[in-house]
């Protein structure tokens, strides 16, 4: 749904939605060219990608374009903005047909063939243009406040061949479908007239002549069922009409009304003679039935078919127009609605048949009369020009023999006003040339001798002409920050023209004006072209994969792409150490860029920490025995004097008693070999010895 404000081909104004269809949405908006309110037909985004949904948008268009008629939603323009396809049609206020058959519950015959006579005149006008119509019906049948009847919605129209027909498997809404159209065989003009016939059924009668449970029952009751006369409903509906009706809605093609022109005369004499017996009622035509009866083949077809995916929406049907008002305004049984052409009609119809045969004598020696006196004038003129009627001694001159009077030459170009003057003998001169807002270059703004004065033949007429419009100069408004819509209206307010970019900006928000050029507060011509560019926000990045890269070459890629890495380490028995085997945002997702992309880098399988068992003050073995108890192993092992330690017991350890080592790690440690021995001062070669037995071992300390 379109936003209000939205410009749409820089000129039409978004106002507000006022209804909505199957295909396309429709908005009331603005002309801001011409001045003028419109609707505003836009492709729903559903289909915008759809080339067949699009050429059926544009065929609608095309269609309808060249239609333009009192009884026809008229279409301006057709366009695309965007990536928006829209149409421009006249803005028409007012209920459907359907909506107001719904409020009355049914219509009185004066009712049913007045409006019939203008819908039946819009459709004949789209057949003028060798458009078959294809799905008329109330909804389609729009009714204004000021009374007008208007044919809507040419969705699936087509131009006729050659031969006027088509062939086609296209339908309308199947309560109104002819039983060619509901059998997919020819459609032509002939297929309008039967959907009319039932449209005035349903006017008079409050409901449509068939009706099923699915839409292929009520095709095949178009195809097998006669129509009940609409006078077994409505006892009262005048003879001509009940005729009509059954003419419109005859099953065989050749039996309706030729054409719309011989129906609009036949419901126009209806008004004037409801119970004349004037309606031709074709007899069947050699091998024609009235009931058509269908193969297996045909019958499997049409059940096959999907009737309920054809445009069965109508895109003016909404709440907007349905106001308890309407009928206040305008009401179709009064004598007020009679139309001019209704009254033309009725008067030639009483002079044919009221003129009494003594007139006709008088009138036609009137007649006569009238033209002996014309002919006595003219003779009399031609004689007095000839001479022949004198007036005194002689005939006199006139000043108006030579004079002539000078002509109105404002608003004319100059080719034009040299003509003119020509015609009269005068000449031409131009005094001057002005610069000129409401006349265009090469036109006269005015001249030095008024119009219609009387002045002699060879007279030179004195004209100033205009040089075209004053270059005007505009300052560019400053538009940066703001809204789209509102930045358009600004620089349309002061008449420049606008051209509208995109780009991505992470620093300006989606919607809004990046910059202008030129910029604001630039001098202009007035008219000039500014380029308008407008954020589309921060331009969006696909994230990389990043799962089993190093930390360095993830770090790489994000940088590439203008992201920012966030790591994190954890143990992993999958992935060797420095490689990456997670991420938190998913490979090829969009985000905006310089957004952070947490990953996980392993740090290889996860080891066991145990801790270490003091050594200190155990003998040997025992230390070996607690290492293994923790899930140490006993590394280098290596003695050493000591004074302090008796000897085969532990004084060093390479890691401290309660410290974290890998499960499986090895500590070193330094076994006591007993206190160094002391040399023998009387025996200097001595080492030390072991004497005997008083220094052998340091077990006494």
């Amino acid at each position: 749904m379109l936003k209000e404000g939205v410009f749409l081909g820089k000129r039409y104004e978004i106002l507000s939605r006022i209804g909505s269809g199957g295909m396309a949405d429709v908005y009331k908006g603005k002309d801001h060219k011409l001045n003028r309110y419109v609707a505003i037909k836009v492709l729903k985004s559903d289909f915008r990608t759809d080339e067949i949904f699009i050429q059926k948008f544009l065929s609608e268009a095309q269609a309808a374009a060249g239609l333009m008629h009192p009884n026809v939603v008229n279409v301006y323009d057709v366009g695309q903005d965007r990536g928006l396809y829209y149409m421009v049609m006249e803005l028409v206020e007012g209920i459907t047909l359907k909506e107001y058959i719904e409020k009355k519950g049914k219509l009185t015959a004066k009712e049913t063939i007045s409006i019939s006579i203008q819908m039946v005149t819009g459709i004949q006008a789209a057949h003028n243009q060798h458009i078959v119509h294809r799905d008329i019906k109330p909804q389609n049948i729009i009714i204004s406040k000021e009374g007008k009847v208007k044919v809507t919605d040419f969705g699936i129209a087509r131009a006729t061949t050659a031969t006027n027909t088509i062939s086609t498997n296209v339908m309308g809404s199947v309560h109104y479908t002819s039983p060619e159209q509901a059998r997919g065989g020819i459609v032509d003009e002939k297929s309008d007239i039967y959907s009319a016939g039932i449209t005035m059924y349903e006017m008079i009668t409050g409901h449509v002549p068939f009706d099923g449970d699915s839409t292929v029952s009520v095709a095949i009751k178009h195809l097998q069922e006669e129509i009940i006369s609409p006078a077994e409903e409505v006892p009262d509906i005048p003879y001509s009409l009940e005729c009509i009706i059954m003419k419109c809605t005859q099953k065989n093609p050749e039996r309706r009304y030729l054409n719309c022109q011989a129906l609009i005369l036949d419901l126009k004499r209806s008004l004037v003679s409801p119970e004349g017996n004037f309606v031709n009622m074709s007899p069947y035509g050699a091998g024609s039935d009235t009931t058509v009866v269908m193969s297996t083949e045909e019958m499997e077809r049409i059940q096959d078919r999907d009737y309920g995916a054809d445009y069965d929406d109508d895109d003016y049907d909404n709440d907007d127009y349905d106001n308890d008002d309407y009928d206040d305004d305008y009401d179709y049984d009064s004598d007020e609605y009679d139309s001019d052409e209704d009254d033309d009609y009725r008067r030639d119809s009483r002079k044919k048949n009221d003129v009494d045969p003594n007139t006709k004598k008088i009138m036609k020696i009137l007649m006569i009369v009238a033209a002996v006196i014309i002919a006595f004038i003219l003779l009399f003129m031609i004689g007095k020009a000839a001479g022949l009627f004198k007036g005194g001694t002689g005939t006199k001159t006139t000043q108006t023999d030579t004079q002539v009077s000078v002509p109105d030459l404002v608003g004319m170009t100059e080719d034009e006003a040299k003509a003119a003057l020509s015609k009269k003998n005068l000449g031409y001169h131009v005094s001057g040339r002005e610069a000129s807002d409401k006349y265009d270059k090469g036109v006269i703004i005015r001249q030095e001798t008024d119009a219609k004065t009387k002045v002699d033949k060879n007279t030179q007429i004195n004209v100033v002409v205009s040089s075209g419009k004053e270059e005007k100069m505009v300052m560019v408004p400053s538009v940066v920050g703001l809204d789209e819509a509102e930045a358009q209206k600004m620089l349309d307010d002061a008449n420049l023209v606008v051209d509208s970019k995109a780009s991505y900006d992470s620093s300006v928000e989606e919607g809004k004006v990046i910059s202008t050029d030129p910029s604001s507060g630039t001098e202009v011509k007035e008219g000039s072209k500014v380029t308008m560019i407008v954020s589309m926000g921060a331009e969006k990045v696909a994230v990389p994969n990043l799962v089993d890269l190093s930390q360095e070459d993830a770090e790489a890629a994000l940088t590439a792409v203008g992201l920012v890495g966030s790591a994190t380490e954890d143990y992993s028995d999958k992935y060797e150490a420095g490689i990456v085997m997670s991420q938190k945002t998913k490979a090829d997702k969009k985000v905006d860029a310089g957004t952070t992309v947490e990953y996980v880098v392993s740090k290889g399988p996860k080891v066991e920490m145990v801790t270490v068992p003091q050594l200190i003050g155990y003998s040997e073995e025992d230390a070996v025995q607690r290492l293994t108890a923790k899930g140490l192993q006993a590394g280098a092992v290596t003695s050493e004097s000591s004074n302090t330690v008796m000897a085969g017991y532990v004084i060093y350890q390479s890691a401290p008693s309660g410290s974290q080592m890998e499960k499986g790690s090895s500590v070193d440690f330094v076994v006591s070999s007993g206190p160094e021995a002391t040399p023998d001062p009387e025996n200097p070669s001595d080492g030390g010895g072991t004497g005997n037995g008083t220094g052998g071992t340091t077990e006494g300390y």
